[in-house]
């Protein structure tokens, strides 16, 4: 089971840019795990915006970040990095990655042990 811990949120302005970055301390070893980013704004459900193959890559996005954000590992480093750009105030929310799998009708963490998170605030 992986330990996560992410960084790199703040407060930005909207337009603005930010790279969060995730570290893994234990990595699972077989081809078959994504890892995502996960965001959760106040009142509202986690949800999935952004995942990627430890193994293959292969990055896919939810629609609102499409083309916004930009997901990537460093499998020798075990890092995990999320690449936001064009922010808008919609996307203020605290971030946390998560190994994840396919259960057959949707994507779902590997664990429910969830780092702290990163905050990400943008101002209009």
């Amino acid at each position: 089971q992986a330990q996560l811990v992410e960084s790199g949120g703040g407060l930005v302005q909207a337009g603005g840019s930010l790279r969060l970055s995730c570290a893994a301390s234990l990595r699972t070893s077989t081809t078959t795990f994504y890892v995502g980013w996960f965001r959760q704004a106040p009142g509202a459900e986690r949800v999935l915006v952004a995942r990627i193959s430890w193994s293959v890559g292969d990055p896919h996005y939810a629609d609102s970040v499409e083309g916004r954000y930009t997901i990537s590992r460093d499998n020798t480093k075990k890092m995990v990095y999320l690449e936001m750009e064009s922010l808008k105030p919609e996307d203020t929310a605290t971030y946390y990655c998560n190994e994840v799998y396919w259960t057959g009708s949707t994507w779902s963490p590997i664990s429910d042990n969830w780092g702290q998170g990163t905050r990400v605030t943008v101002s209009t």
